[in-house]
């Protein structure tokens, strides 16, 4: 004890380190069968980093519409689509983004609902309805990445810090 002194005596500010933003990265094919493995990681994923059921539930259906999306209109014969998977930087949230090679095919952000009988076009009003937020960022020439955010409950601990 020098001075009289002591560690209780001290005032400590303690500092609460968050868990980095988790991520995951991964090119698929642009296929019906690369669509499904892109749903299929990101579910496995999303279990693995103790993302509540319902939130990973509605991310499947948001990876599984982009990643159809990237396989049927961005698809560009020879050429993947990128899937990444991880969090946004407070850790509140689940960032889903798909980037495929088709920058000129740019997609509106308030979809257009398909007629009646149409029997394909509705896949962005469902990532409409589940996501929270999304968007279409274009570039670098010549890809497009389309994006969506589907925030964790709050009242609850969550996974990510």
């Amino acid at each position: 004890m020098h001075g009289g002194t002591t560690l209780s005596g001290v005032n400590r500010k303690t500092t609460q380190l968050s868990a980095p933003p988790r991520r995951f990265t991964v090119l698929l094919s642009p296929t019906r069968r690369g669509a499904r493995l892109a749903r299929l990681l990101a579910a496995a994923h999303l279990r693995e980093w103790d993302v509540p059921d319902a939130v990973t539930e509605r991310a499947e259906h948001v990876v599984a519409e982009l990643a159809t999306k990237a396989a049927t209109h961005g698809r560009v014969l020879g050429r993947d689509f990128r899937l990444v998977l991880g969090t946004t930087e407070d850790g509140c949230a689940v960032r889903i983004e798909v980037t495929d090679t088709r920058g000129d095919r740019l997609p509106g952000v308030h979809p257009e609902p398909p007629a009646p009988e149409s029997e394909s076009g509705r896949g962005l009003l469902l990532v409409e309805a589940m996501a929270d937020r999304w968007g279409v960022v274009p570039g670098p020439v010549p890809r497009k990445t389309m994006w969506a955010e589907l925030d964790l409950p709050v009242g609850r601990p969550h996974p990510f810090g």
